[in-house]
């Protein structure tokens, strides 16, 4: 039942200390500032790193060569590794049942791209149709390389999207173009965008066979992509491509003489590895976040512990005065825990509006290296306020329950 002098007894008490009371609810509102402030920053670390992930696929796999380091077999070191098409051929059997995409790539170097009178600074890669998927492309206008385009040894081309802005922006339908590629003419067949903006958009994209033959590159590769088969669990799928990555590299070893404790000469990079690497150090950081706010939130239900005791050793003499009237320990205790669990919630609820406010308007502005639109769940954090008050209330049940139990003679002689 709502009893109005039970609440007049309050404020009244506030009114007397209006300093005691705003430096406590204060301690307790930020508090619950800090731990949403934090746990929102968590979150805006976990949005920056799919966001950089979100630029490939997620369970990509890519293979690179570089010199070795290590004798091996009697060949010396400083062997530059090329990969071919056999071995990209080879994988692709041996695997089968795993890989979901694959793409070989050669990189088309020491030619000049040209658009009528003007010069493309960007560079030329020979890839397949698989590789589309692998990079996480989406199609603006037109295709990608397609099987056809492979075997057909098709003089096509794939720009950007940021090509097209920059060179193609008077051009209506740029599909109906071609690229001077060192003096070779490829028609534009399909305008490309990547998930990781620009900076993933400045490639001009052909079939890998074309850019063999056309370009002398012989069988000659650069980099070997694959994505695997979906897998049933994060962890699965980790384990998964783990084991995949150990084979491939296993086998260009040992197809290429190469010592298996050679740290440079063949290189791989498992995204799905990373990207658990990365999980598991925002998870130890969310961890740190909420272990430093709930220290603050302690901090601030220990002061209203203690105020609270304050108050009962200020109104030592009323609360005798209460029980010589007929008073009941439950009626001392609720009024003690009235005013603790009043201040608690007052002090959360504030603490969690201004928190919440401020990721609201300012959080979507958010967006540096790794940390994008941080935010938190709001029934996360209105359950961290619940777990608040009821901290509040068993903080003020001890200067409740030694109020209840002051001796009547003892609290009238108090001065």
């Amino acid at each position: 039942m709502f009893d109005i002098e039970r609440w007049q007894e309050i404020f009244d008490t506030i009114r007397k200390n209006k300093l005691r009371t705003f430096l406590t609810g204060l301690s307790v509102a930020s508090g619950i500032f800090i731990l949403v402030i934090l746990l929102g920053f968590g979150q805006g670390m976990q949005n920056g790193i799919a966001k950089e992930f979100a630029s490939d696929a997620s369970n990509r796999v890519w293979v690179w060569t570089r010199v070795t380091t290590k004798e091996h077999k009697g060949l010396n070191p400083g062997r530059r590794i090329q990969l071919r098409n056999e071995n990209h051929e080879y994988v692709t059997n041996r695997f089968a049942d795993q890989l979901d995409r694959k793409s070989a790539v050669f990189r088309i170097r020491d030619v000049f791209v040209n658009y009528k009178n003007e010069t493309i600074g960007y560079p030329v890669q020979g890839v397949s149709s698989g590789y589309q998927q692998i990079e996480n492309e989406y199609i603006s206008q037109g295709r990608f390389i397609n099987q056809k385009d492979e075997e057909s040894v098709a003089k096509v081309a794939i720009i950007g999207n940021k090509i097209k802005r920059e060179f193609f922006k008077d051009v209506e339908d740029p599909l109906q173009e071609y690229l001077d590629i060192s003096g070779i003419k490829f028609r534009i067949v399909g305008v490309y965008g990547d998930p990781g903006g620009e900076r993933e958009e400045d490639r001009i994209f052909v079939p890998i066979t074309t850019a063999q033959r056309v370009f002398n590159g012989s069988d000659k590769v650069n980099n070997l992509s694959y994505t695997l088969q979906p897998a049933a669990s994060f962890e699965e799928a980790v384990a998964q491509s783990v084991r995949f990555t150990a084979g491939l590299k296993s086998y260009l070893q040992e197809a290429h003489t190469v010592a298996p404790d050679d740290p440079s000469a063949i290189n791989a990079f498992n995204t799905l590895e990373e990207a658990k690497r990365y999980y598991g150090l925002t998870g130890n950081i969310k961890f740190f976040f909420w272990f430093v706010g709930v220290c603050t939130i302690i901090a601030g239900v220990v002061g209203v512990s203690n105020i609270m005791l304050i108050v009962v050793k200020e109104r030592t003499r009323e609360i005798g005065i209460r029980k010589a009237l007929g008073a009941k320990p439950w009626s001392i205790v609720g009024m003690i825990l009235h005013e603790s669990i009043f201040v608690t919630a007052l002090s959360g609820f504030t603490g969690l509006i201004f928190s919440m406010g401020l990721l609201e308007l300012l959080g979507p502005h958010v967006e540096v290296d790794y940390i994008v639109n941080p935010s938190v769940n709001f029934n996360v954090a209105l359950s961290t306020v619940l777990v608040l008050i009821f901290a509040g209330t068993v903080a003020g049940f001890f200067p409740a329950w030694r109020a209840a139990r002051i001796q009547v003679i003892e609290a009238l002689r108090d001065e």
